[in-house]
């Protein structure tokens, strides 16, 4: 794979909602050999996760359509996997955040770095994460306004391992960051998440059906169908999902640039200054 320079990866100015999109496939390209192996056991704890909700909806692969006769189990079934890919991503918004960081100070950080476990906070991490994942939960048996709390929660993980914010301010922080400019922030996540879906449900669906057209195994025996379902939906996914959280990586920092002159900042920082405390939000 070749080397994607840290100034194409993220330009230190405000950019395009098409030079953010360009900007999360470039920083997913650069740490995918770290994120995507990352995100596969995430992606297959999900489909076990769901499995048992979808037995009780009637939701069969590959779609996992409604059974009419089924709706508040298959209600349930969207609400906790909303809120599962929301964990997810916010788990792997730490690294892709850390990985984006780097990027915008003029280099490409490695696998080794974003695994290593110093200053990467972790800890809250995996707290924060639970917590969105409850936050869409609740939004989603609530009501299909889902989207709202997925929106708005994008840079949880984002604040509090590149701005350094404790745990209990970074939900805040988020808040604040995707209403500014009249939910900018917000919008290109839902946009970014929309079409990773409908990619998702192509390649999903394509690699299922194309299995059955050729007849390779004999997909109408759910002894098979269920296996391939899952494999193909963990494939997509482990793709889905890393690039969903360098969306949100590069978001929060354009964002910052965009609200706070966070490239004016980093222009005029001294040389030598700490990485950290370059990015790190002033209190």
């Amino acid at each position: 794979m070749p080397d994607v320079g840290p100034t194409a990866v993220l330009p230190r100015r405000p950019l395009t909602v098409g030079e953010l999109l360009d900007s999360a496939v470039l920083l997913l390209r650069g740490q995918a050999r770290l994120l995507v192996p990352l995100a596969v056991p995430l992606a297959l704890g999900e489909q076990l996760l769901l499995q048992p909700l979808r037995v009780l909806a009637d939701a069969r692969p590959p779609e996992y359509w409604l059974d009419a006769g089924r709706f508040g189990w298959y209600w349930l079934l969207l609400a906790v996997g909303a809120a599962i890919e929301a964990s997810i991503i916010a788990l792997l918004g730490n690294p892709a955040a850390r990985g984006a960081g780097a990027a915008l100070l003029g280099r490409r950080a490695g696998p080794r770095e974003l695994l290593r476990p110093a200053g990467a906070r972790w800890g809250a991490t995996i707290g924060l994460a639970l917590a969105v994942g409850l936050g869409v939960l609740v939004a989603a048996l609530l009501g299909p306004v889902w989207f709202v709390a997925y929106g708005l929660l994008g840079a949880v993980v984002p604040a509090l391992v590149v701005d350094r914010l404790p745990a209990y301010g970074a939900p805040l922080r988020a808040l604040a960051l995707a209403v500014r400019s009249g939910g900018r922030a917000a919008g290109i996540r839902l946009l970014g998440y929309l079409g990773w879906w409908l990619i998702r449900l192509g390649i999903g669906l394509g690699v299922f059906y194309g299995l059955l057209l050729l007849a390779l195994v004999d997909l109408t025996d759910p002894a098979w169908a269920l296996p391939v379902a899952t494999a193909a939906w963990v494939g997509v996914n482990a793709v889905a999902y890393p690039a969903l959280a360098c969306l949100d990586a590069v978001l929060h920092l354009e964002t910052r640039m965009r609200t706070e002159g966070l490239d004016i900042r980093l222009s005029r920082a001294p040389a030598g200054a700490p990485e950290p405390l370059l990015l790190a939000v002033r209190r």
